[in-house]
C-alpha cells in the first residue's frame, strides 16, 4: 500500500500544463468514439473492455508481477487485431460521419442533414401511425438521421414520393403488394418501399413479460443498432405504437408523445461560432489552471 500510495504521489509531481494538455486530447478522443458507438451492440462490449483495461493498468503500471506483465505483453498484439473486428462496424460509421463534415466546429455538434425537410413530415407520420393503430395495422417505418441507409433502400421498391398520411395508410393496408417490410423516409421523401432491415439479434425482445414483439419489433430494434434512423411499428395484433432509436424501444406510446419525441430526435442545435466556443473552453482551462496554482 505505502508503494502505491509513493507512486500516485511521484505521478502529482509530475503534473504540469502538459499533462492538462494531453488528458484533455485524450478525453476528446474516447468521448468522441463513445458518442458514435452509443446505442449499439458494442455499448455492453465496449463497457466491459474499459473496466478490465482500467484494472489490468492499475495492476500493470502499480505494482511489480514479472509473469502478469509478461502476459500482458504478449496478449495485448492478438487484442489489438481483435478490437478492430469486434467494433467494425462502429468503426465504418464513425469515418462515415467524418466524411459529412463540412467545417470542423460541426465535430462538436450532433448534426442531422436535412433536419428541416424530416421536421416538415413529422406531423404526415404521426396522423398515419395514429390511423393505422386504430384500425390495427401493421407498419414499419423507418426515418433516416444523419448515417446512410442506401444499402437498405435498394432492398425495397423506389418511390421518391411526396409523405403523406393517405400514402402509408395505402402502403401498410393489408394483403398490399408493399406492405410487406419497412418504409424509408429520407430528405423529407417517401424513398422506398417493402425494405428488408436487419433484424436485432439481442434477446431484449425475448424477455417482455407479453412476448407480443415480433418480426417488426425485432427489424426495427436492428436497425437502431446499425445506424442512428429512427423507426416506428404499429403493431397489427394490439395496435399499439413503438419508438425505436439507438438501440433502445419504447412501447405504447401515443400520437402526441410521438411527435414530441420524433420533434426533439429532430431538433435543430443552435449554432454556436466556433471560436465563441473556443474563447469559452480556453476560459474555463485558464481559471481551472489558476486554481491548481
Amino acid at each position: 500500500m505505502q508503494q502505491v500510495l509513493s507512486e500516485i504521489l511521484f505521478l502529482g509531481q509530475r503534473f504540469n500544463w502538459k499533462s492538462v494538455i494531453d488528458i484533455l486530447l485524450v478525453a476528446m478522443i474516447i468521448y468522441f468514439f463513445l458518442r458514435f458507438v452509443r446505442g449499439t451492440q458494442a455499448t455492453t462490449l465496449l463497457r466491459g473492455t474499459i473496466i478490465v483495461s482500467i484494472i489490468v493498468g492499475l495492476l500493470f503500471v502499480l505494482t511489480d508481477l514479472p509473469a502478469f506483465t509478461w502476459l500482458i505483453r504478449s496478449v495485448l498484439p492478438a487484442v489489438l487485431i481483435v478490437v478492430p473486428v469486434v467494433f467494425a462496424p462502429e468503426i465504418r460509421r464513425a469515418f462515415e460521419r467524418l466524411g459529412r463534415v463540412q467545417s470542423f466546429h460541426e465535430l462538436f455538434l450532433i448534426h442531422i442533414p436535412n433536419a428541416e425537410e424530416m421536421n416538415s413530415v413529422i406531423d404526415a407520420v404521426v396522423l398515419a401511425s395514429s390511423r393505422l393503430a386504430d384500425r390495427n395495422h401493421g407498419a414499419l417505418i423507418v426515418m433516416q438521421r444523419g448515417d446512410d441507409l442506401d444499402k437498405y433502400v435498394q432492398t425495397g421498391v423506389l418511390m421518391n414520393a411526396v409523405v403523406s398520411p393517405e400514402l402509408l395508410l395505402q402502403i401498410f393496408y393489408p394483403n398490399t403488394p408493399l406492405h410487406d417490410g419497412a418504409v424509408i423516409i429520407s430528405k423529407g421523401q417517401l424513398t422506398a418501399a417493402a425494405c428488408i432491415m436487419p433484424l436485432s439479434s439481442r434477446n431484449v425482445l425475448d424477455k417482455t413479460p407479453d412476448r407480443q414483439m415480433g418480426l417488426r419489433h425485432r427489424a426495427a430494434l436492428g436497425i437502431s443498432e446499425t445506424s442512428d434512423a429512427i423507426t416506428i411499428v404499429v403493431s397489427e395484433e394490439t395496435g399499439s405504437i413503438a419508438l425505436s432509436w439507438d438501440g433502445r424501444i419504447i412501447r405504447g406510446i401515443s400520437h402526441e408523445r410521438l411527435k414530441v419525441f420524433l420533434t426533439d430526435l429532430y431538433e435543430i442545435p443552435e449554432p454556436v461560432p466556433f471560436l465563441i466556443r473556443l474563447k469559452n473552453f480556453g476560459a474555463y482551462l485558464w481559471n481551472w489552471l489558476k486554481r491548481r496554482e
